[in-house]
């Protein structure tokens, strides 16, 4: 089966049934798509199918097939002189120090990514809805809220 990850394409012998984020995880070594509950409530598998969030840990591997996934490490990009830049997102989040102890922060900021792709210029109301599904160990929902509106900003002026 081949799999485009991150613009780089991948032949895994997985089983059609597999659930992704154990290809990811486990055969590909991409780590930063976390496992939580694995049943796709909690969100810290998150990843992109073709720019939308998606629960790696319920989706299986047959309906990522010839679709572009982005996880975590694919969410930065490579400048022209080859220097990685981080995403605004993960500027912001780095930037307003949101994270505590992480296991939700890779698929905060995936939701976060594609949430802001539909909304580049959310309200506090439109954020708190867009992150209400993913949750946080920790309970840093105030720091997300304004990370997530940060990297809004930071998006908005990177387009200027």
């Amino acid at each position: 089966m081949q799999l485009t990850i991150n613009n780089q394409d991948y032949e895994v012998a997985a089983d059609p049934d597999d659930m992704l984020l154990w290809v990811i995880r486990d055969t590909l070594g991409l780590t930063g798509t976390k496992y939580g509950c694995g049943a796709g409530i909690c969100g810290s598998c998150t990843i992109h199918l073709d720019g939308e969030a998606v629960r790696s840990c319920i989706t299986k591997v047959s309906a990522a097939e010839g679709v572009a996934i982005t996880t975590i490490e694919g969410l930065a990009m490579l400048s022209d002189d080859g220097e990685e830049v981080l995403h605004p997102v993960q500027q912001a989040f780095v930037e307003t120090q949101t994270p505590q102890c992480s296991w939700c922060m890779s698929g905060q900021m995936m939701t976060a990514a594609a949430f802001l792709a539909s909304n580049p210029q959310p309200t506090d109301e439109e954020i708190d809805a867009a992150m209400n599904n993913n949750y946080c160990r920790c309970g840093c929902y105030a720091r997300i809220r304004t990370a997530v509106a940060r990297a809004a900003e930071i998006a908005q002026e990177g387009a200027a």
